[in-house]
C-alpha cells in the first residue's frame, strides 16, 4: 500500500488542496493547481474544480488521481441524469456504487461537490459526508485550508473571500499545494 495514503484515502493526498464553503445560498468550491511528482512540480496550473452535470448547476474538486477522479466525474455525471439533478440522490448511488463495484473500488480520489443546496464529501468507502458549519477541505493542504476557514467563518460571511484566503494560508505551508486557484460558485 502506498505510504501516502490507507485503502481508500482517509489520509491526506499529496499534491492539491481543495475547499468547499457553503455560507447562506452561495457556495464555493476553490482547488490549487499544482500538480506534484514526489518533490518535483510537475505543472502548476492543473484545473481540479469544474462544473458537471447537463446544465452545470453541480460544482466538483478532487484530490487523487487525475483519471480515477474523471472517471467518477462521469459516472457522477450519469447519476445526476438519471435521478433529475438531484445532488444528495445522485452522491449516495455513486458511493454505493464506488464501494461495491470491484472497478470502482479501486480508484484513489476524493471529491468535494456542492449545488444551491447541499456540500458534501465523497469517498471511496462509501461516505457522503455533509461537513459541520458548512466547510469541507480535502487533499495534503485541506487540514491548513480547513481550519483557516473555520478561523475566518467568525469574521467573514462571504464564501468566496473565505475559501480565497483558506487557500492562501494553505499554499503558505503545504508544499504541495500552490496558489493558482479555480474557484467555482453555485
Amino acid at each position: 500500500m502506498d505510504e501516502r495514503h490507507s485503502a481508500h484515502g482517509l489520509t491526506p493526498w499529496h499534491g492539491t488542496t481543495i475547499i468547499g464553503v457553503k455560507r447562506g445560498d452561495k457556495t464555493v468550491v476553490a482547488g490549487d493547481g499544482q500538480v506534484s511528482m514526489g518533490n518535483t512540480v510537475m505543472k502548476p496550473n492543473a484545473k481540479k474544480v469544474r462544473r458537471i452535470g447537463k446544465d452545470g448547476t453541480v460544482v466538483a474538486g478532487f484530490a487523487g488521481a487525475t483519471a480515477d477522479a474523471f472517471t467518477l466525474f462521469e459516472r457522477l455525471e450519469k447519476k445526476l441524469e438519471q435521478y433529475n439533478g438531484q445532488l444528495m440522490r445522485a452522491a449516495v448511488e455513486l458511493a454505493k456504487d464506488w464501494r461495491t463495484d470491484k472497478y470502482l473500488r479501486n480508484l484513489e480520489a476524493l471529491m468535494i461537490v456542492a449545488d444551491k443546496d447541499v456540500l458534501l464529501v465523497l469517498t471511496g468507502n462509501g461516505d457522503v459526508l455533509e461537513p459541520e458549519g458548512g466547510i469541507a477541505a480535502i487533499g495534503s493542504g485541506g487540514n491548513y485550508a480547513l481550519a483557516a476557514a473555520r478561523a475566518l467563518s467568525d469574521y467573514e460571511t462571504d464564501a468566496e473571500k473565505i475559501a480565497r484566503r483558506a487557500m492562501a494560508v494553505a499554499a503558505e505551508v503545504c508544499v504541495f499545494t500552490n496558489d493558482q486557484i479555480t474557484l467555482e460558485t453555485v
